[in-house]
């Protein structure tokens, strides 16, 4: 599978896809007109190891909840990203069993090794 999770209307995720230019046989999903869904996320735990390496600290709502005062389990991680899609740490990139998450230069370049191979 290739695909990437991501938002439609974040800068950042538009100058990467830009920036890839991935091959037509990536499927896209904007995870704020189309959710993610049970499956999906536990697919995405499956590659990542756990919930928390998908869950986006710098999202305003964590912030403003005040998360990071609290003591968060995997649960929590996982019943977050679903409330709301801006706790997805974006975008995502799956290709095949590799996964991609968040926009470091580091994750990024890994992504263009791994697509030209």
């Amino acid at each position: 599978m290739k695909k990437v999770y991501y938002l439609k209307t974040c800068n950042t995720c538009t100058r990467i896809l830009k920036e890839l230019n991935l091959p037509k046989e990536f499927v896209l999903q904007d995870i704020k007109s189309e959710p993610i869904t049970v499956k999906q996320i536990e697919d995405m735990k499956a590659l990542s190891g756990s919930y928390e390496a998908l869950f986006s600290k710098r999202a305003k709502l964590y912030k403003e909840m005040d998360l990071k005062n609290q003591d968060l389990k995997e649960r929590d991680y996982k019943n977050y990203i679903l409330e709301h899609y801006t706790f997805l740490s974006r975008p995502v990139i799956i290709i095949q069993d590799d996964i991609f998450i968040g926009s470091s230069k580091k994750t990024i370049e890994a992504v263009k090794t791994n697509i030209n191979n």
